[in-house]
């Protein structure tokens, strides 16, 4: 999904950008919303894109399920233990994550039909520039209108105008607030705990009359790959786990339904002592106001003056266990594709972005429980932006 990760001049890396000119997450929706004949809110090219997806069928409700951390490299390898993933083999298909493979950002592409560029969630952790502030995107900050901070209108609200039911189905803590509130607004909110009871939700849902659209998030597997790694004993329990839902789910649908699965981004696992602590080198943080992003993926954002000595410092330490790109060549070489003006200001003036079997965190500000995680993800390898399709 990415440029092969050949070596230029400078030894470095070149973890490409993702390819979105391919079937990529943003489409999905707009897949969705074609079966249910829903195409009308879209322009000529969204509607081309989705097409391309092959969900023509026409259903009366479709069920999106995002689960969370379920790469695709991950499912092949893992595939003895999902006899209904592989059941549907036939009507499989890869698509690619953006950059950066992350939660907050492919959760606004999802629901947003807008590359990260266009939405504006271009990360993990990223800067508020007019609090010259850096912000968690999942935790959100309340000082940050979520509206403002994505202001155009949702897939969700753009159904619901018409006349689409939209549902999402989550955590209650998430309900109208932050990333919802930014990126997922629209339609109304089911709060449950457990996955089975959120696809008792689901099921309900489809087989309840009227023309419906429902959204399905599932976090655990992600959380169990960050603190046990995705190649663990317990992240394949929990794929397990989530298979043997989605197939009960499945078999009980009623026949104008359409049941589509995906996820955000894959996983690598990362051995700390091949993590660079910034502790350990802080003539990194030199020339520095914030850095965000995340282990796999970070934006460096500089003192003004400093870039070239920054730039030098991080490359020389860095090497070739990942790229540095300045903000213009990031931009340029189409990461984020087509960047809002309003959306500049808060990218790094550097990206680094990791090659595979490393990682950059800082001990003296990330807490303990962040500083154990052994699974990430973030930067561009097939690893971390392949994403698997399935459809019911």
């Amino acid at each position: 999904m990415s440029e092969a990760a050949s070596r230029p001049e400078d030894g470095a890396p070149l973890l490409g950008p993702p390819d979105y000119s391919g079937p990529i997450l943003s489409d999905i929706v707009p897949a969705a919303a074609l079966s249910l004949g829903a195409g009308g809110i879209f322009d000529a090219e969204a509607h081309e894109r989705a097409r391309r997806l092959g969900l023509d069928r026409e259903s009366r409700t479709a069920i999106v399920i995002l689960i969370d951390g379920l790469g695709e490299r991950q499912l092949r390898r893992y595939s003895g233990y999902t006899p209904f993933f592989r059941s549907l083999a036939q009507t499989r298909r890869t698509l690619s994550a953006g950059f950066p493979s992350t939660t907050a950002n492919s959760l606004s592409s999802l629901a947003t039909g807008r590359l990260p560029g266009a939405h504006g969630v271009v990360g993990y952790r990223v800067l508020d520039p007019d609090r010259d502030a850096v912000f968690n995107q999942l935790t959100w900050n309340l000082d940050v209108d979520p509206v403002a901070w994505v202001p155009d209108a949702t897939l969700f609200e753009r159904l619901t105008d018409a006349d689409v039911d939209v549902v999402s189905l989550g955590e209650k803590k998430f309900s109208g607030r932050g990333l919802n509130r930014a990126s997922l607004r629209g339609g109304r909110f089911r709060a449950s705990k457990t996955l089975e009871e959120r696809c008792g939700q689901a099921l309900a849902e489809a087989r309840a009359p009227g023309r419906r659209l429902i959204y399905l998030y599932w976090g655990n597997l992600d959380k169990t790959g960050h603190v046990h790694g995705s190649d663990s004993a317990a992240w394949t329990e929990e794929l397990e786990r989530v298979d043997l839902a989605l197939s009960r789910l499945a078999a009980d649908l009623p026949d104008d339904a359409t049941m589509i699965a995906t996820a955000d981004h894959g996983m690598v696992d990362i051995d700390h002592d091949r993590r660079l602590d910034l502790v350990d080198a802080p003539a990194l943080k030199t020339g520095l106001r914030h850095v965000g992003g995340e282990p796999r993926a970070l934006h460096l954002y500089v003192e003004p003056g400093a870039e070239a000595e920054v730039g030098s410092a991080w490359r020389e330490t860095i090497g070739d266990r990942g790229l540095i790109l300045p903000k213009s060549e990031a931009i340029g070489r189409g990461y984020f594709g087509p960047v809002a003006p309003h959306v500049h200001s808060r990218i790094g003036d550097f990206l680094v972005i990791c090659a595979d079997g490393f990682a950059v965190v800082d001990s003296e500000v990330e807490s303990a429980s962040a500083l154990a995680l052994i699974g990430h993800h973030g930067s561009t390898t097939d690893r971390e932006l392949e994403i698997p399709l399935l459809v019911v």
